[in-house]
């Protein structure tokens, strides 16, 4: 019999449809342990870096000599001269919204009655969600994205669509099902009862089936009526493992309208606090206009705050404050939101979230106190700061051994004008800032998730 087992393991692993054990990978390697911000050792930087994947995990992660010494027969995937940095992380996007990217001309609200809600209407089709759903996924992984917190819409169809897509890859994925019954076409109305239901169903189908989690999704509270925000709470109590997702005050015009809409409330976060829908699991998107009291509320919950420079400024809606942020100690990840975001990529992300910390210069009374986001900041918000505020960064983020080998290879020498700028630089800071403001899709050579190439 012990003659009989390695026969059997070799004869199991040629029919697998998983890469040989173990993997090596060369190039140099960038990721953190921490916000660079606050901790000026967060960065680790191998140069002539090896990553070693068995079954899906990173086993090795350091120097590429010391790589091949400990794994003497690994296979070697040579990326030298490039970088390997863990997968991107954004932590707000609507995949419906794939088809309607870059739709000309107004502001949120407008927006949403414009292009949002009847593009929205198509997708209580299975049949159409499915070429949505797998259009989405596969532009994010082009993109180097290997983990999303995303948006569907209220029909439960889109949300089963999009977990079969993204399972399909093994993905980790977030996701959940629109909760809207006020100020909102009939078409896309639910109610209380039906989006508890609805939802409720989705939950145990999906939530934890393979890396798949779910989102309890109320799509801002100008569409909930105070009935339907209690019982997304409900949902929350239930399964307290879940998630909540939704918009706060991304645009003036919306933060009054709650207001408006709930008189007895001491403003746009208070709202959502009321209800108990904060928390270490809440992710809120933009949160642009937050008082003092917001700030500290936000802080004191743990909530999580998606950062989405590229719809805040096509959308004209504000400049959000990643240094507030940073000294509230409120978790941040970026988010492209798409479609209101022009971009998949989260490398032109960064590059608008860098040019909003610049603009926001041009509104303060002592501009010099206005500091530009850095790379090292910029990254470490796509990678292991978007990990934290989805509650993953057990599992994803980094390149620390025992994590999930979701890694992507950045070329920097992708195109001409990439490569003639890199030439002129020295230090890891400016390479990697140098990949962020001319980087994209282009410049994702590979993106891996748990080790199987994805491109």
């Amino acid at each position: 019999m012990k003659r009989i087992l390695p026969f059997l393991f070799i004869l199991i692993r040629s029919c697998s449809s998983l890469p040989d054990s173990p993997q090596l990978y060369h190039a140099s390697l960038v990721y953190f342990t921490d916000n660079p911000s606050t901790n000026p050792d967060a960065l680790k930087y191998i140069e002539d870096g090896g990553l070693v994947i068995d079954s899906g995990k990173i086993v090795f992660s350091g120097v590429y000599h010391d790589a091949k010494n400990a794994f003497p027969n690994a296979r070697i995937h040579d990326y030298s001269g490039k970088f390997i940095l863990p997968g991107f992380i954004d932590t707000h996007i609507h995949y419906p919204q794939t088809e309607m990217i870059a739709s000309y001309g107004e502001q949120l609200l407008e927006w949403l009655n414009s292009y949002t809600f009847p593009t929205e209407k198509h997708f209580a089709s299975k049949s159409y969600a499915d070429s949505i759903a797998a259009f989405f996924v596969d532009e994010l992984l082009k993109n180097g994205t290997t983990t999303a917190l995303v948006f569907g819409t209220v029909h439960s169809s889109s949300v089963e669509a999009l977990f079969e897509q993204a399972e399909s890859h093994h993905m980790r994925l977030i996701a959940g099902k629109v909760l809207m019954d006020r100020n909102a076409p009939d078409y896309l109305l639910d109610t209380p009862e039906s989006a508890y239901e609805e939802s409720k169903t989705l939950i145990e189908r999906w939530h934890h089936k393979d890396r798949l989690s779910y989102a309890v999704t109320p799509r801002f509270a100008p569409t909930s009526t105070p009935e339907q925000l209690g019982k997304a709470a409900q949902l929350l109590q239930e399964y307290p493992d879940v998630f909540m997702h939704t918009h706060l005050s991304e645009n003036k015009g919306e933060v009054e309208w709650v207001k408006s809409l709930f008189p007895n409330n001491k403003g746009y976060l208070d709202v959502y606090n009321h209800f108990g829908l904060t928390g270490s699991r809440s992710i809120f998107a933009h949160s642009i206009y937050l008082t003092e009291q917001e700030w500290d509320v936000m802080s004191s919950t743990e909530s999580g705050i998606a950062f989405c420079p590229t719809s805040n400024l096509f959308l004209g809606s504000g400049l959000f404050d990643v240094q507030k942020a940073t000294q509230k100690n409120v978790k941040v990840g970026l988010g492209t939101d798409v479609g209101g975001g022009t971009s998949f990529s989260m490398l032109q992300t960064m590059n608008e979230a860098y040019k909003v910390t610049q603009l926001r210069k041009a509104f303060a009374v002592n501009p010099s106190e206005e500091k530009p986001l850095s790379a090292l900041q910029a990254f470490y918000l796509a990678t292991l700061g978007g990990a934290k505020v989805l509650n993953q960064e057990a599992f994803i983020g980094s390149l620390e051994a025992g994590k999930e080998a979701d890694f992507i290879v950045l070329n920097p020498h992708s195109t001409d004008l990439m490569n003639l700028r890199m030439s002129k630089t020295k230090t890891i800071e400016e390479k990697l800032f140098v990949l962020m403001m001319l980087g994209d899709d282009r410049t994702v050579e590979q993106t891996y998730v748990l080790g199987d190439a994805q491109k």
